[in-house]
């Protein structure tokens, strides 16, 4: 088979278990590879920050230039007795694992297209590549990279979406945390002096907007916990939830309407309410006429597929680096059915990806 290293790369990767925080076996195995090709990769400091066993994993080829090709190194779950089955069109599990192509099949297109050009000798352009720990999580490799100023632009290659399809523009996600406190006290003998703590929770939640909110908002409280025993009025509950957009200013109205709900419902039983709120990532959207736009679209394009931009609601290590002001887009790479026991990848959309990568460095 023509791209059998590429394969053969690939499955190497996978056969590595490494989740998020325990990324060091495939940090090491890129290091040995860009090593190999007399490259000189080395590990930055976000591990202090993201408590990784590695750092993110930075090449400066030739000066670095001005763009960079991200990919992460962590799965989501464990990988550690997959059982990788080639078949004529795609690369599988047995179906006990998951097969662990987002995002492996992101770094091995990477790998496998330096060291083609390296082979045949193909003139590349100074460029950045970049492998980051923790994005199953928290994206906090991305956070926390430590990449040269003159990094402008950012192609990602991690989006489910199969090669062809480009992220443009992804919402940002914002997490609150509401803490409300009530009194405890024996809900025989005497509940007049409770104060009910999930009666005040479930009011507000009653009262609070969820689901699809608009075309660019959700909104969705998903973890709750609260209570002692059943004979003991509840004191405390903890309400976990998230709003999603693609618009700031509209999850900060959203955010403050949360807030503002879960107060009036305490003061009215004399409870108390501690809100907090934090960006788990922040949105980014492009112009289709930016460089960064104009540049991935001529990439897709010369493997002879049709560029195709579109939104996402998740986030990736992409949100981050946009909020670093790099303009930075999601490429797809056909990681399909992805975090489950059933994920697959199409042999042609592994191809494509490493085409795609290629085009991205040679020059032009």
């Amino acid at each position: 088979m023509e791209h059998q290293r590429l394969i053969d790369i690939f499955i190497d990767l996978v056969r590595i278990n490494a989740l998020s925080g325990n990324e060091k076996p495939v940090a090491d195995y890129i290091k040995t590879f860009l090593s190999s090709l007399n490259y000189n990769p080395f590990q930055d400091n976000s591990y202090i920050k993201t408590n990784s066993n590695t750092g993110n994993v930075i090449c400066r080829c030739g000066t670095g230039g001005d763009f960079l090709l991200l990919s992460h190194m962590d799965t989501a779950a464990e990988t550690q007795k997959i059982n990788p089955i080639v078949m004529d069109d795609r690369i599988v599990t047995d179906g006990t694992t998951i097969l662990g192509s987002d995002n492996r099949a992101g770094i091995a297109a990477i790998l496998y297209s330096i060291e083609k050009a390296k082979k045949e000798n193909i003139n590349l352009r100074d460029f950045t590549v970049a492998f980051t720990t923790c994005e199953e999580t928290t994206l906090g490799g991305s956070k926390n990279i430590e990449l040269n100023s003159n990094i402008k632009r950012g192609f990602v290659f991690d989006s489910s979406y199969r090669p062809g399809k480009f992220i443009y523009s992804s919402c940002g996600a914002k997490t609150f945390n509401i803490v409300v406190k009530g009194k405890a006290a024996h809900s025989g003998i005497e509940p007049e002096k409770g104060i009910n703590s999930i009666a005040v929770t479930a009011n507000a939640i009653s009262k609070t907007r969820q689901g699809r909110i608009d075309e660019d908002t959700t909104v969705n409280i998903g973890r709750i916990s609260g209570g002692g025993g059943i004979n003991i009025v509840p004191e405390k509950c903890i309400i976990d939830g998230e709003i999603r957009s693609f618009n700031t200013d509209t999850v900060e109205i959203i955010s403050n309407e949360i807030k503002q709900t879960f107060e009036k419902e305490a003061d009215k039983l004399n409870a108390s309410v501690t809100f907090t709120d934090y960006w788990d990532f922040e949105p980014y959207s492009h112009s289709l006429e930016d460089e960064v736009i104009l540049e991935i679209k001529q990439a897709i394009e010369a493997t002879g597929i049709e560029a195709t931009p579109v939104i996402s609601f998740g986030g990736s290590d992409a949100n981050s680096l946009n909020a670093k002001g790099i303009k930075a887009v999601n490429i797809g790479i056909g990681a399909q059915n992805p975090h489950s026991v059933d994920e697959f990848i199409l042999i042609e959309d592994l191809i494509r990806t490493a085409e795609i990568a290629s085009n991205l460095i040679k020059m032009k």
